[in-house]
């Protein structure tokens, strides 16, 4: 743990060297007995301005810490180094001493979740981490572009890991202590104990492995793609042309059980609903995209595969006893860009599935060419005008063979 002198602590906790007086003042930061602070005394400086900003007031503040009522003994804790303290430079700065495009370095800030910086704001050391990658990154010829699209999905990422972690530690962890009048000590103990450590680093650990699991899954299908296009050039393979298919399955009357039953239960209808078209999905090749409120979108490769997932998840909901749920597939080009899928293949899926009736799968004209090999029995439904598609469109019901 680092020690500095008021004005280093003050710059790295990015406030005015007077406002650090006034939290010493007030016992929110304690200096040790040589005078220096600690990097936990810049952590009780930033959460102090932190807590002030949402509304509480120093002064209570200090006198709850004083009085024993409070404490912020926890930001000690080695667990909470990820509290980064600014750099020594701003964004200008590093630009202009690694070389690197000022507005690529600036879309790092956004990337950890925090507003747009200027280009004369301070950088964060965390910010500082991320910067290798980026070099590495240009050097292998990615665009700036490219860079900036996986930043900002890895962030978005990460931000809604961070925050589900952060609901469970304080529905089950913190919220359980203070319902039971837990002391600050207590508090600081469970936060800061060897329990927690152990759970910082499983945690830690977890995630890399979950991140490489789906690395490995992701990078077979470019080995694959890059395999298919080598032998076709060769002469030695043929792969036949079968465009994507985008899939969207929706609850039949989720909004109205979340009205009746309330957002619990439709909290464990959507876990249930998850679990199921997450198995039947990844076992036919498949991957949902995004969870749209009472439903999700999915993305297959070969559309075939795509309609006998359909009608095993809508067999799964019925087995499942939730409610019915209907599906629309359309297939066709699509644009991939930051984690999602565009196009009209995409806008045109969605209004067929809007069009299916609670228990039905519907489907285009380009899923039947592309999935007669699927098992699957299409039968025509007639030409359907939908809504924002321009011309009426040959839909198909199926059947299980």
């Amino acid at each position: 743990m680092g020690a500095f002198d008021r004005l280093e602590a003050a710059r790295r906790a990015d406030v005015e060297p007077v406002y650090l007086d006034r939290l010493i003042e007030l016992g929110i930061v304690t200096p040790g007995g040589d005078g220096l602070l600690t990097s936990g005394a810049v952590r009780r400086a930033q959460m102090a301005r932190t807590l002030e900003g949402a509304g509480i007031p120093l002064e209570g503040l200090g006198d709850a810490i004083r009085g024993g009522r409070l404490s912020m003994a926890f930001l000690d804790s080695p667990s909470f180094d990820r509290f980064a303290a600014h750099a020594d430079e701003t964004f200008r700065q590093l630009a202009e001493r690694t070389g690197l495009p000022l507005d690529l370095l600036m879309v790092i800030r956004e990337a950890v979740g925090s507003a747009p910086p200027g280009p004369d704001d301070m950088v964060r050391e965390d910010e500082l981490r991320i910067v290798p990658l980026v070099t590495a990154q240009l050097g292998m010829g990615m665009r700036p572009i490219s860079v900036q699209r996986e930043l900002r999905v890895f962030g978005e990422s990460l931000r809604r890991m961070a925050e589900t972690e952060s609901d469970t530690w304080r529905r089950e962890v913190m919220e359980p202590l203070l319902a039971g009048g837990a002391s600050p000590a207590q508090m600081d103990t469970q936060v800061t104990g060897e329990e927690s450590e152990r759970h910082d680093r499983a945690m830690a650990d977890a995630v890399l492995a979950l991140f490489r699991a789906q690395e490995a899954r992701a990078w077979t299908g470019n080995i694959i793609a890059g395999f298919e296009h080598m032998l076709a050039g060769a002469g030695l393979y043929t792969r036949l042309d079968r465009p994507p298919a985008m899939c969207f399955l929706d609850m039949t009357g989720y909004t109205r059980l979340t009205r009746e039953r309330g957002d619990e239960a439709a909290a464990s209808l959507a876990e249930r609903l998850g679990r199921l078209v997450n198995r039947t999905t990844l076992q036919r090749g498949g991957r949902p995209v995004k969870w749209l409120g009472d439903g999700v979108m999915l993305y297959f490769r070969d559309p075939g595969p795509g309609v006998q997932a359909a009608v095993e998840m809508l067999e799964g909901v019925k087995e499942e006893g939730l409610p019915p749920a209907h599906v629309g597939l359309h297939a066709g080009p699509v644009l991939f860009q930051e984690g999602d899928y565009f196009g009209q293949t995409v806008n045109i899926a969605s209004r067929i599935a809007e069009y299916a009736r609670p228990g039905e799968i519907l489907v285009s004209q380009e899923v039947v060419d592309a999935a007669q090999h699927s098992g699957a029995v299409f039968t025509e439904i007639g030409p359907v005008e939908l809504k924002g598609v321009g011309a009426p469109l040959r839909l198909f019901s199926v059947q299980t063979a």
